[in-house]
């Protein structure tokens, strides 16, 4: 684990710094269309000049304690030594001191390099869906630096501990609704590509904020390997769930009362609009939509059923498997109907991670494979913690949603608001 650089002591350089004839060249320079970076680059000897004076500083800060401590210290000339930045080498003379105890932060004694700021730039090209290829190209073009494919590797594996911290991070004991979804993605192993489903868990809390609770690689998606997913939620330390937000997985509901057995599960109903249309002739899909509106949108379940037994005998006839496919589901397609509209319209559809796919897609869709799931992963990652202005947000109207909670789950919600 790499040392954590805190700001030492300084004391101002003695050393004049001419800063007319600085500029004076710099400007001629750039009017000559010189490169701004790079070894011979127009900055290069500013960088230079601050890594120098932020060196003398650190040493005239430590003499100065020495002598405050009665230890008999002063200079001994400089050392020189080629540093390596993000935007170029630079020559650099780090000073030394008689007693040889000094110990520079900014740059220690057998350090080669010195960040910018540019192996954040190269994060946030990676997280917006750019191949390493492009990155190189763009820095290359931006900074004129020769960046290979091998250097922007390492640079996105450092946040590889951060992927796994944030992975197993202790979450909150209480969530109001969770949306469970999954996502497709290719990724090469051994010379072969095969498809891999991302799992996506997203949650709302107490308060109404949203959150990704974990994304988990699977070779495909199932029941039983969504157990292993709320099982781990478990372990992380969520204790209850009022609503869990589903697509039609059979099985899906077993799973997860079997963690969560006070939990309501609902089925996306928009899903089980689009699995019912999926056959039904082009003419005829608004005039079944509409009559499945009525099914859905009634005020009760006794009301639906009624519902559904009118659409029976309107279309059973041309598509008798509509009927018999939300007869079979009943169970997982009602629990919504026992609540107020404010509830009923946040957890009636899982559009809310389906968005959030939308938002992972947008950057990933140009890209075909991965080359194994560690890379997949860490695209994922760094998208939504580049992109959290589009999901880590309040649920809207939750207001109006947190007074029907509180009417409908006493205590067992309200315990949990701060």
């Amino acid at each position: 684990m790499a040392k954590i650089k805190t700001k030492p002591k300084l004391v101002p350089s003695e050393e004049p710094f001419d800063y007319a004839s600085f500029e004076s060249d710099v400007i001629s320079r750039l009017y000559e269309g010189d490169s701004l970076f790079g070894e011979k680059g127009v900055l290069t000897n500013l960088i230079q000049r601050l890594v120098n004076a932020a060196l003398c500083g650190e040493m005239a800060g430590h003499l100065n304690d020495q002598r405050q401590c009665g230890e008999p210290n002063r200079r001994n000339g400089h050392t020189s030594k080629r540093l390596d930045t993000d935007l170029g080498p630079v020559q650099i003379s780090p000073p030394r001191d008689r007693s040889g105890n000094f110990k520079p932060q900014l740059v220690g004694k057998w350090d080669r390099q010195l960040g910018t700021g540019l192996d954040k730039q190269i994060l946030m090209m990676y997280a917006n869906g750019n191949s390493y290829g492009d990155i190189q190209h763009q820095i290359k073009q931006l900074y004129g630096l020769d960046y290979s494919p091998s250097s922007i590797v390492e640079v996105t594996e450092q946040v590889w501990t951060e992927v796994v911290s944030w992975q197993q991070r202790q979450l909150t004991s209480f969530y109001t609704v969770i949306f469970l979804d999954g996502m497709y993605f290719t990724t090469r192993e051994g010379g072969k590509s095969s498809k891999k489903v991302v799992y996506s868990v997203y949650g709302v809390d107490a308060e109404g904020q949203r959150d990704v609770l974990g994304i988990y690689i699977r070779e495909s998606e199932g029941a039983k390997d969504w157990g292993l997913v709320l099982e781990d939620l478990r372990r992380r330390g969520v204790e209850d769930v009022l609503f869990f937000c589903v697509d039609g997985l059979r099985g899906f509901s077993d799973a997860i009362l079997e963690i969560f057995p006070q939990s309501f599960v609902q089925r996306c109903i928009v899903h089980m609009i689009r699995s019912s249309t999926r056959f039904v002739a082009e003419a005829d899909i608004k005039k079944v939509c509409v009559d499945l509106r009525t099914i859905y949108s009634a005020a009760d379940e006794f009301q639906a059923r009624i519902a559904l037994v009118a659409f029976r005998e309107k279309w059973d006839k041309k598509y008798p498997a509509i009927a018999e496919a939300w007869e079979n589901n009943w169970g997982d397609l009602i629990p919504f109907m026992d609540f107020g509209e404010h509830i009923r319209r946040m957890i009636y559809t899982t559009n809310a991670v389906e968005a959030l796919h939308r938002q992972i897609r947008k950057v990933t869709k140009t890209k075909g494979s991965w080359v194994n799931d560690k890379a997949l992963v860490k695209q994922i990652y760094l998208t939504l913690m580049y992109g959290r202005r589009g999901w880590k947000k309040k649920v809207f109207n939750w207001s109006a949603i947190g007074a029907e909670l509180s009417k409908r789950f006493g205590e067992r919600y309200t315990m949990h608001l701060e």
